[in-house]
């Protein structure tokens, strides 16, 4: 799995012209799978995300109860080290994925964060506000 994590003042996510998840003051978590990964990666990398120290003065979401917005993003295991057009053959097929994103959006909740997520194989608007900015990605 692999998450691209950004502090956001403020982040939505809009499918045909309805609001379906957003969040102020809190993370956007934009959310790869791939074909290795399972519920135990999911879990572990939910609690990486939840106490990661990416807020003012070193807090994590979990010291403040920020809110998190998990957004499915395949294009995170684009390869286009050959020509232009990438290859998205990392990427779990969407049957794998998306019991995978659901399971980490889960586990941030059940370690008592308040998630907001995307809405799985739709075209989705995604806004944010950076604050920092600040972006890590984390991998397992």
């Amino acid at each position: 799995m692999r998450a691209l994590v950004q502090t956001v003042s403020r982040a939505s996510v809009t499918v045909d012209d309805e609001v379906v998840g957003s969040i102020s003051d809190g993370l956007l978590v934009l959310l790869g799978v791939t074909h290795s990964d399972d519920p135990a990666k999911a879990d572990t990398l939910a609690r990486k995300v939840w106490e990661l120290r990416i807020l003012d003065d070193e807090k994590s979401a979990s010291d403040v109860g920020a809110p998190v917005l998990v957004v499915s993003q395949f294009t995170l295991y684009a390869d286009a080290r050959k020509g232009r057009r990438p290859s998205w053959s990392a990427a779990a097929p969407a049957e794998v994925a998306e019991p995978l994103v659901t399971a980490f959006a889960d586990a941030l909740r059940n370690r008592g964060a308040h998630v907001e997520t995307g809405r799985f194989r739709t075209h989705m608007l995604v806004e944010s506000v950076n604050v920092g900015p600040r972006t890590v990605v984390l991998e397992l």
